[in-house]
């Protein structure tokens, strides 16, 4: 086998158990890294610590990656101009934190035989309202008695974080001096006695 030094430095060919005399030798570990290659490589390594760093590095990199979720409105073809505007307050706030959104028109009963123009017409409405913030990912489709599309953020934003509040300035220096005022009251009332007699 090709035998690799800890330090990444090449040992030469050498017999297994010569191998595994060294990496006894050293403490360490004796692990094959390239099984298919003629010879076979290992390397002498701490596979403990191997393995511990490998996970760091994964945990790493899942904290970097963004996450990207789907959130989902639903509205009713009947829904109030009011509540529809709500909703779209809903759509634009999730946008603006990076979210995709799945907006659905929901029909009921006799509502299905208007549906394609009602619901089309509601969920154009509602693009039109976040186009400043959005691209659809999704073009308006009917799915069983919804009809649907999804949103999603023109560009990856972060939350933007809130400005630190400045410092309370400090009380001046003859704030601190004073003494305290239940040491002031204790000092009075005898003058006061000593004067009326």
């Amino acid at each position: 086998m090709r035998l690799v030094g800890v330090d990444g430095e090449q040992l030469g060919i050498v017999p297994t158990e010569d191998a595994m005399q060294r990496a006894r030798t050293l403490d360490l570990d004796l692990v094959e890294v390239a099984p298919n290659a003629d010879p076979p490589v290992c390397r002498i390594m701490d596979y403990g610590k191997f393995k511990y760093m490998q996970s760091k590095r994964e945990q790493e990199a899942r904290k970097k990656q963004t996450v990207i979720q789907v959130k989902e409105i639903k509205v009713r073809p009947k829904t109030d101009e009011h509540d529809l505007n709500v909703k779209i307050r809903h759509i634009r706030r999730f946008l603006e934190d990076g979210d995709k959104v799945k907006v659905t028109v929901r029909f009921r009963g006799r509502e299905m035989s208007y549906a394609s123009q009602s619901g089309f017409e509601m969920l154009k409405h509602i693009v039109a309202e976040v186009a400043d913030l959005s691209k659809i990912e999704s073009a308006p489709k009917m799915e069983g008695r919804t009809m649907m599309t999804i949103v999603a953020p023109n560009a990856q934003k972060r939350k933007i974080e809130k400005p630190e509040k400045p410092d309370k300035p400090e009380k001046p220096a003859k704030a601190r001096e004073k003494a305290p005022r239940g040491a002031e009251k204790k000092e009075s009332p005898p003058a006061e006695k000593q004067e009326e007699r």
